[in-house]
């Protein structure tokens, strides 16, 4: 092997590792979070399938590609439920996020759902969502899903599910139900590629209504 040969091949591989390099970049994501509305250990909430406490006082930040960005803010949103008995659908993406009356919508009872278009495929990396902070509850079957259509027909991928005895229809889950806070709920979404994007609850610890309000989905142009 020449030298301009050894030279090319050592140019070809640096050019690949900074490539590499590029395409990896990845910074923390800046989430805005409201004002804490309970404090303290949360009473029984009598649920089988409850993750154990955090070790950490705070959520982990969390890695996604630079210049991963919330694409559903003000977007319309679309439900199960189109005449909720509290708030508007509007709520959902309105940036609005404390838990206070005025800051939710609240839905019919059993399982429901909310929708959003994100009018173009994307390579979506997290979604949060916010159900209800003011006091201590465990939404129940907490399922995300996205779609490439809004009826959710064509490649459907799960990237949340918590319905561990399938109650809502939806397959058994093996994520864990979780106490709702001031910090949401942050989910992986592992860069799946998609448009259509839908939120699943099937009430609470607290009664048979669903709530959201807010829910956030951080991507990145394919």
């Amino acid at each position: 092997m020449n030298d301009a040969v050894r030279i090319w091949l050592c140019v070809t591989v640096l050019f690949a590792l900074v490539l590499g390099c590029a395409a990896e970049e990845k910074t923390a994501l800046e989430i805005e979070l409201p004002t804490p509305m309970f404090v303290g250990t949360p009473k029984d909430l009598r649920t089988p399938n409850l993750e154990p406490p955090r070790k950490s006082d705070k959520r982990p930040p969390f890695m996604a590609p630079k210049g991963s960005r919330n694409i559903v803010f003000e977007r319309a949103v679309i439900s199960s439920d189109m005449m909720p008995i509290i708030g508007e659908l509007e709520l959902v993406t309105d940036g609005d996020k404390e838990g206070m009356d005025g800051s939710y919508v609240e839905l019919g009872p059993g399982k429901q759902w909310v929708q959003m278009d994100l009018g173009k495929t994307y390579v979506i990396h997290a979604v949060v969502v916010w159900h209800f902070h003011s006091q201590a509850r465990v939404y129940r079957d907490v399922v995300v899903q996205v779609a490439s259509d809004a009826d959710f027909i064509t490649d459907v991928h799960t990237v949340f599910n918590n319905d561990h005895d399938n109650s809502s229809g939806l397959g058994v889950g093996k994520d864990k139900e979780y106490i709702d806070t001031y910090e949401g709920r942050l989910i992986d979404a592992k860069g799946v590629k998609s448009r259509h994007v839908r939120l699943y609850s099937n009430g609470s610890t607290a009664g048979e209504m669903n709530h959201y309000i807010e829910v956030e989905v951080y991507a990145t142009e394919p």
